[in-house]
């Protein structure tokens, strides 16, 4: 066997395989040791009939199609393996015959592979960075959170609804005067404030009376899943049947002891005050991070090769399904709900994939042109923080872990050196 590859169009590489007559003879053999089982010869039991026999009245070509797998199977894995270090194979290749005798037989592989990006410039740019801060109203709206695990349900019939009650409502939605599927519903339970419904439909319905009816409208996200409501107004007819609000015990001393382990209410302030500002700042860093790299892809270039976006809406449909399960759903129903099939479901994750994909390979791109890397003695610092987190020795706690998390620890640091390059290097604006 002998092979020649060379790069082709669309981020694949033309790799050409190239074996003897012995070589595909060999194969036809496993071939017919393979499947023999399968043919039904007269005059001999089913899987008994010598190899001849069966390629004299099925006709020669019976076994080729099972011979080309033997000789993919056994050399394709084998190449791509020694050819690592040339190009890295994104997804299945497509293959071809492109000569079959008894002397040689020639197969060609069209193999998908990970691409280059040109960056236009990832230095000396003007980034949007984002900042979040936590005030005073915030912390006290966090601190009565714990209130309502012991809040007690109330009818409430001396008041409008406002955010936070849980209303009882009638509801009919239509868009362009067609009401759709999902949009029609009585005696529907919604808590104002849950985000369970579009935006603008729940603050719309604060206010609202016991008995009233009010029409309301609002427009669907550009990014909705049904692409039949995606970007358009819809208006809905809604009347408000009853209203349950929550009525919270006293925040004391006492009931913070025994609700959140902190003896003060003033002590479980300052812990809930510390914990909004380490989200506010993750937030903030995750957002500038992603607004970096969204800013320098702008200015990048590159051929994607569609298995790589597959296989990024592969992962993105995997995670809407596992959170669908959180909720007792399955993907299926769902689907079937929102009048699609899953070639239709999927189209819609392929721009969001594209993104993602050509994001990957630009911060990959910036790793490898700035030689940036984890040094042992950063990934021992950050075991040992870690260890110590469970109060552990390093030594101890090395013996817990496998390497696969070694490796996200060596990723993690890898990462958090390239933002502090790129944010170094260029001019964030609040």
């Amino acid at each position: 066997m002998k092979y020649t590859y060379a790069a082709a169009e669309k981020s694949t590489v033309k790799l050409t395989i190239e074996f003897t007559g012995e070589e595909w003879k060999s194969a036809i053999d496993k071939a017919y040791a393979n499947t023999r089982g399968k043919y039904s010869v007269p005059g001999f039991r089913k899987g008994k009939a010598p190899k001849p026999v069966i390629e004299n009245y099925y006709g020669k070509g019976v076994f080729f199609d099972e011979a080309f797998n033997v000789l993919y199977s056994e050399h394709y894995p084998q190449i791509i393996e020694k050819e690592k270090d040339n190009f890295t194979v994104v997804g299945a290749p497509e293959l071809s015959v492109e000569d079959l005798t008894d002397e040689k037989v020639v197969l060609v592989a069209s193999v998908p592979v990970k691409p280059e990006v040109k960056i236009a410039s990832y230095k000396g740019l003007e980034i949007k960075k984002f900042e979040y801060n936590v005030t005073d109203d915030d912390v006290k709206t966090e601190v009565e959170k714990i209130l309502l695990r012991e809040a007690k349900d109330i009818d409430v019939t001396d008041r409008p609804c406002k955010n936070g009650d849980t209303v009882n409502i009638d509801f009919s939605g239509s868009v362009d005067g067609e009401k759709f599927a999902g949009g029609t519903a009585e005696g529907y339970d919604l808590t104002l404030g849950s985000g369970a419904f579009i935006p603008g439909f729940e603050s719309q319905v604060e206010g609202m009376k016991i008995g009233e009816q009010r029409s309301i409208t609002v427009h669907f996200p550009a990014d909705y899943q049904a692409d039949n409501l995606r970007d358009k107004d819809a208006a809905f007819d809604v009347k408000l049947n009853s209203v349950k609000g929550k009525q919270l015990p006293e925040l004391t001393d006492e009931y913070v002891k025994k609700h959140a382990g902190s003896e003060t209410v003033a002590d479980y302030t300052e812990k809930v005050k510390a914990r909004l500002e380490k989200q506010a700042a993750d937030r903030s860093r995750d957002e500038t991070e992603n607004s970096i790299i969204s800013e320098i892809c702008k200015g990048a270039e590159c051929e994607i090769p569609q298995a790589m976006i597959e296989n990024e809406i592969d992962s993105m449909v995997q995670n809407f399904s596992y959170r669908l399960m959180y909720q007792g759903l399955k993907l299926e129903d769902y689907i079937k709900y929102m009048g699609q099939t899953m070639e239709q479901f999927r189209a819609q994750f392929a721009e969001q994939a594209s993104s993602r994909v050509l994001s990957q390979l630009v911060i990959e791109k910036i790793i490898k042109d700035e030689n940036i890397t984890a040094t042992q003695e950063e990934i021992d610092e950050k075991i040992a923080a870690q260890a110590a987190e469970v109060e552990k020795t390093a030594e101890e706690y090395k013996k817990t872990i496998d390497p696969r998390q070694v490796e996200y620890i060596s990723n993690d640091i890898v990462i958090t050196k390239l933002f502090e390059f790129l944010s170094a290097n260029n001019n964030l604006v609040k």
